[in-house]
């Protein structure tokens, strides 16, 4: 879209250098059997502690994708961003761990954002993710309605205490949380817990945000329903409003399972049902607020004009619009210009324990058809015009 384009404004605070170094970045990424193979390697031998590796990945992905190693580290990129008006969202990306320690550690450090950023608008929202808190598997049999054993039962309890941990402790500092989404299966005991968790604390207005993935069959119909049961509970909803980024697993997984396919069908179909996602938060504005977590420019540009159509101020509490960290800076700066509520979603974490979360960055952003292509127009535009 043409008004995305302005490749002076997106990429104002980056140094030719870091241009040149996300070009190279973005042009590996480009390659899909390049970049399965080197994700592999890349897992391999930073969980083998291979030495150097960690330092080269500092100095390349970690820089393009990631805050820093910790909160205080990533601060620097938060301040930098604030100063052009663009939130960040901590994401503490520690992946594939399925221990009650990790899970209980986890939760404290989602805890530790929230009293790190009391009284810093620089840090508008709070997330986490379910499975971050527990097993996959007991979110799976709790969604399928399973008779739980004594033990996981317990366990469960314990899923639902950190959750709640969480909610009060946003709702007593004011801090909005968002809730990721993942796989379909479990997603239906995630999306119970999100609702439990609005009607404690979204009495006044939106504390606690759930994420709707609209490349899903389904989710429009989830979302009329929960409306009508916001309103007979008297709550507010907030929703984050993704495409998704499981396709691949959730089509493998469905076929071999047999069950029918939870993605919608195309791309076309996918696009389509996201902007039915957007009306439908414009139509209920009075008890919807969102997030709209895209890199698409014409979704962007759809939300923009449903928005001056209704006369509504560009800044207004209702709508927010987030990009990942090191992505789309072309869609996120130039929002943040005309005084939109524009956040990215900022990654933190040591790097071994990031790279799990960055490798799986890299293989969406292989397969999102288009996206890699246009970082790599934008960056060259760029770099072009400075040479004039």
């Amino acid at each position: 879209m043409p008004i995305f384009n302005d490749t002076k404004v997106a990429f104002a605070d980056k140094t030719d250098a870091q241009l040149r170094k996300a070009y190279w970045m973005f042009k590996m990424i480009e390659q899909p059997a390049l970049t399965s193979f080197g994700t592999s390697v890349l897992n391999f031998t930073v969980h083998n502690n291979f030495p150097f590796v960690t330092g080269i990945v500092k100095n390349t992905l970690f820089e393009q994708f990631v805050g820093g190693e910790t909160r205080e580290e990533s601060m620097k990129v938060v301040k930098q961003l604030f100063k052009r008006g663009v939130g960040s969202i901590f994401d503490y990306s520690i992946e594939g761990k399925e221990d009650e320690e990790t899970f209980d550690a986890v939760c404290q450090e989602i805890k530790d954002i929230i009293k790190f950023s009391v009284g810093n608008p620089a840090i508008p929202f709070i997330v986490f993710k379910p499975t971050a808190f527990g097993r996959i598997d007991l979110y799976e049999a709790v969604g399928n309605g399973s008779e739980l054993t004594s033990s996981q039962k317990e366990e469960w309890a314990r899923v639902v205490k950190r959750f709640d941990e969480v909610c009060k402790l946003c709702h007593v500092h004011d801090k909005k949380v968002m809730v990721d989404a993942e796989e379909t299966w479990m997603q239906d005991a995630a999306d119970q817990l999100c609702e439990e968790m609005m009607e404690k604390y979204n009495q006044e207005k939106p504390i606690v945000w759930n994420t709707i993935q609209m490349y899903r069959t389904g989710r429009l119909e989830y979302m009329e329903q929960h409306l009508l049961r916001a309103r007979e509970k008297n709550y507010f909803i907030g929703y984050k409003i993704v495409r998704g980024a499981y396709m691949e697993k959730e089509r493998a997984r469905a076929a071999e399972k047999g069950y029918a396919d939870p993605i919608q069908p195309t791309k076309d179909a996918s696009d389509k049902n996201y902007n039915s996602g957007i009306d439908f938060v414009m139509n209920h504005l009075d008890k919807v607020s969102a997030f709209f977590g895209t890199h698409n420019e014409i979704s962007s540009e759809l939300v923009m004009d449903k928005m001056k159509a209704k006369g509504l101020e560009n800044n207004n509490p209702h709508i927010y619009f987030g990009q990942l960290y090191g992505m789309s800076d072309n869609i996120t700066f130039y929002l943040s210009d005309k005084g939109y509520n524009a956040a990215k979603y900022l990654p933190y974490g040591p790097v071994k324990d990031v790279v799990p979360y960055l490798t799986r960055r890299a293989r969406e952003n292989t397969s999102v058809a288009g996206q890699t292509g246009r970082e790599l127009g934008l960056i060259k535009k760029e770099l072009d015009r400075r040479k004039k």
